[in-house]
């Protein structure tokens, strides 16, 4: 995790940012099913509260 400027609401702000990757074999999983499964990480991650619900 490193900082780095972001925008938020219009004002440019130090925030914490996180290179994710997934491997996969194509073979077994779809790269639809992996970019799924990397937007729904994404969004847990952003929102830990969502792990309780």
């Amino acid at each position: 995790i490193i900082d780095k400027p972001i925008v938020k609401n219009g004002e440019i702000v130090p925030g914490k940012m996180m290179k994710v990757t997934l491997s996969c074999d194509h073979r077994v999983v779809d790269g639809a099913t992996g970019a799924q499964f990397l937007q729904t990480f994404k969004a847990t991650l952003e929102n830990p509260v969502r792990l309780l619900v």
